[in-house]
């Protein structure tokens, strides 16, 4: 725990796992009859990028983005740096990004952008977590786990510095 902070959760591992399973049936839906591409950015989706594809029952190519924008700070520079690109060929294919919030939209418009250039059939996005009163961008996830208030939050693949990211739920400090 943070000195002189608390925790306040505000998902449980089981409200997590519900809605993350829930997110897996809409999206093999929707993506039944397509060649689907899943491309979770790193570091922050992986584990819930991990859940959702063990959920969905379509064949399914997965694949990674590393992009820089936050380094130690609670908040994006606006900065977006591709770090590691994808190694995967998109082009013609159905390409749903995964990532674990979204606030500013920097970083997801930068990402789209990118993945455009490489010709694919179709690029969407789903996060585990939405904060709108925090966009900067013209630009919304088309799935979302949770909408949020402009809070902090910290675990189930969200860090805080270096850390956190294993914790089962998504939780603030008071």
């Amino acid at each position: 725990m943070v000195e002189n902070k608390r925790e306040k959760t505000l998902f449980t591992r089981e409200e997590i796992s519900t809605r993350v399973k829930e997110l897996g049936k809409e999206l093999s839906q929707v993506y039944k009859d397509k060649d689907l591409v899943i491309i979770s950015l790193l570091r922050g989706s992986f584990i819930f990028a991990a859940d959702l594809v063990r959920e969905l029952s379509i064949p399914v190519e997965v694949d990674f983005i590393t992009t820089s924008s936050y380094g130690h700070a609670e908040e994006s520079s606006g900065n977006v740096k591709i770090v590691h690109d994808l190694r995967t060929n998109i082009e013609g294919k159905d390409v749903l990004i995964v990532d674990d919030i979204m606030d500013s939209g920097f970083t997801l418009e930068k990402v789209i952008e990118h993945l455009q250039n490489k010709n694919p059939n179709s690029v969407e996005v789903c996060v585990m977590l939405d904060k709108p009163s925090r966009r900067k961008v013209n630009l919304s996830p088309n799935y979302i786990g949770f909408s949020i208030p402009d809070v902090f939050i910290v675990g189930y693949g969200l860090n805080y510095g270096d850390h956190y990211r294993n914790i089962p739920y998504i939780f603030t400090f008071e």
